[in-house]
């Protein structure tokens, strides 16, 4: 604090010897002695609160800033969540429309497999008259033979075999 060098302390020394006398010196110099540790308690304990409030506001700074990083956090997440309820109730949609049975299609009547049954007699004979029954007839076909010679692949011609 002070620059005392000792040849200044010495001088105070006397002149405190002289004013304030032999009895009392010692006195005074317990008293000021005490003051003085009063005085250094006093300016630690304001370093001690000034210190404090420093690293309450770098706390409050840093409370504030986790804060906000949580609010973030807590944002994303929810939106993500929203993100994958949509889709698993669009899954969860898919899957109930999946597994509703189709509507079921009723089996033809027997007024339409004749109805069909004379289309393919009327296509057979209108395409090519030339080709009747050797009796004369357009051959007939049940619906039944229809629909299986309609199914039936074309079986591939036999081969000759060459007897050497």
């Amino acid at each position: 604090m002070f620059d005392v060098g000792l040849s200044e302390m010495m001088v105070i020394g006397v002149v405190a010897l002289l004013v304030i006398g032999p009895e009392k010196l010692p006195r005074v110099a317990r008293t000021i002695g005490a003051l003085m540790g009063r005085a250094q308690r006093y300016v630690s304990d304001v370093k001690a609160d000034i210190s404090r409030e420093i690293e309450l506001d770098e706390f409050k700074k840093m409370q504030t800033t986790v804060t906000e990083a949580a609010q973030s956090l807590q944002t994303s997440v929810k939106e993500t969540m929203a993100g994958f309820e949509a889709q698993a109730s669009e899954i969860n949609k898919l899957a109930t429309d999946v597994a509703t049975p189709a509507p079921e299609v009723a089996p033809p009547s027997a007024d339409a497999l004749a109805a069909a049954d004379d289309a393919i007699r009327q296509s057979l004979t209108s395409s090519d008259p030339g080709i009747q029954d050797p009796v004369g007839q357009p051959p007939a076909l049940h619906s039944t033979q229809a629909s299986l010679a309609l199914e039936e692949p074309l079986a591939p011609p036999a081969a000759s075999v060459k007897a050497g």
